[in-house]
């Protein structure tokens, strides 16, 4: 009988190093923390925003309708908005709404936004990328490929965690039925009710990019004033970063500072010194 060990085929690269066994909980609760820490850290989890400036990247959205709950899709081929039942059949192992995730590429939506907006728009995440639009009567369509006031939508957070969607018009987006028992989106319903309520998911890695944009605007350490002295020496200045001033352009500076004009001495000395083309 052989001796030699069995060698692993696991495909290992060189340098690579090994991963250590995860001991296995006994107990059901420890294991479940480990597995929600482990969902926490995962970028692409998909969790429900907490604040409107979390919606942002890929998004999926739900409505509670009876039976079966409904996605917001998009039907590249046709060229047209499907809401979808996410239930063909009532079972009951069908996970919860607030567990659901998108199973295809047509449910997932792409929100954008403007910096400092609070209005994002929501572009389709197949075919040519059109935007989510509604016109002033009330008719939801995503054939646009440019954005403007009709392609603005204000994501507004309702007390149980649910979100509206409010267009230019003031009007809310909803799910409404047509003749025949079908079902399609409407933007002209004036108040908050059942049908204009939408779960909302986004991927836990743009909520997270939210939140630490947030608190870097309330520590100050985002860049927002520029120093314009520490810019002209990197890029303007000559003779080894070293800034050339005379005594009588300092005395001009501070007289034109005393006397509310500064802006303009200094647009006029660039001027002259020709260190910026575009001036």
């Amino acid at each position: 009988m052989s001796t030699d060990k069995v060698r692993p085929t696991k495909l290992k690269f060189k340098g690579e190093k090994t991963r250590k066994k995860r001991r296995r909980d006994d107990e059901e609760g420890g294991s479940s923390k480990h597995r929600r820490v482990e969902e926490d850290d995962n970028p692409e989890t998909w969790v429900m925003p907490e604040t409107p400036a979390e919606i942002r990247g890929p998004t999926f959205m739900i409505h509670p309708s009876d039976p079966s709950p409904i996605s917001v899709n998009f039907d590249s081929t046709r060229n047209r908005i499907i809401l979808h039942p996410l239930d063909k059949e009532s079972t009951s192992e069908a996970p919860s709404l607030l567990d659901r995730v998108p199973t295809e590429v047509a449910q997932v939506w792409v929100t954008t936004r403007v910096a400092g907006s609070p209005t994002i728009n929501l572009r389709t995440g197949t075919g040519e990328g059109k935007f989510l639009s509604c016109d002033k009567h009330g008719i939801v369509s995503a054939d646009r490929e440019a954005r403007g006031p009709e392609e603005e939508w204000t994501p507004i957070i309702l007390p149980d965690g649910m979100i509206a969607f409010m267009n230019v018009y003031e009007n809310y987006l909803s799910v409404d039925e047509v003749a025949g028992g079908a079902l399609q989106l409407r933007g002209d319903s004036e108040e908050v009710g059942f049908r204009e309520r939408f779960w909302v998911k986004i991927q836990n890695k743009y909520k997270k990019e939210a939140h630490e944009e947030k608190k870097k605007r309330e520590d100050g350490s985002e860049l927002t004033v520029v120093d314009e002295a520490s810019v002209n020496r990197l890029h303007q200045a000559w003779g080894a970063g070293r800034s050339v001033t005379s005594s009588e352009d300092k005395k001009e500076l501070k007289r034109a500072q005393k006397e509310g004009r500064l802006a303009e001495v200094l647009l006029d000395r660039r001027s002259k010194l020709k260190s910026d083309r575009f001036c």
